[in-house]
């Protein structure tokens, strides 16, 4: 039986050897966007920018969802969407943003993306950011986060 146990164990841990293999590393920065308009923007709401710091390069973020929060006041509402970073080496990498966002006098987001993978060296990037931001005639605002390659 213990046997047993140890092979299981040793089995787990060599068929996950890319999670140990990866390098992570923090990553601090500022995004700017502006809202693309249809027919460019075939989602509920698309924004296009850039993104410098620990990541660098251009964005696309389309949102899928969104829905009343239920909140007082009732201009907060949760969204979920797509976000595409192209690094200024041309790779891609992946997202999946999910936020609170409030369109009342005080405007603004908060956001998760969780890295799904990308391009390149970003092929199976994982990772997470976190950002805030403001809107206005478009978005900015500071993001704060790890990202992981293989």
């Amino acid at each position: 039986m213990k046997g047993l146990v140890l092979i299981s164990a040793i089995s787990v841990m060599l068929s996950t050897p890319a999670f140990a293999q990866q390098k992570c590393k923090p990553v601090v920065g500022n995004f700017e966007a502006v809202v693309v308009p249809p027919p460019a923007c075939t989602a509920m709401l698309c924004t296009a920018g850039r993104v410098w710091g620990g990541i660098q390069g251009t964005y696309t973020f389309a949102m899928t969802t969104m829905v009343p929060s239920g909140a007082i006041p009732p201009s907060i509402f949760f969204f979920t969407g797509q976000s595409q970073i192209t690094t200024r080496s041309n790779e891609l990498l992946f997202g999946t943003d999910t936020g609170t966002l409030d369109l009342g006098p005080n405007a603004g987001f908060a956001s998760l993306i969780t890295f799904t993978g990308g391009t390149g060296s970003m092929a199976g990037a994982t990772g997470q950011i976190r950002l805030r931001g403001e809107l206005g005639e478009g978005t900015s605002g500071d993001y704060i986060g790890t990202i992981c390659t293989p």
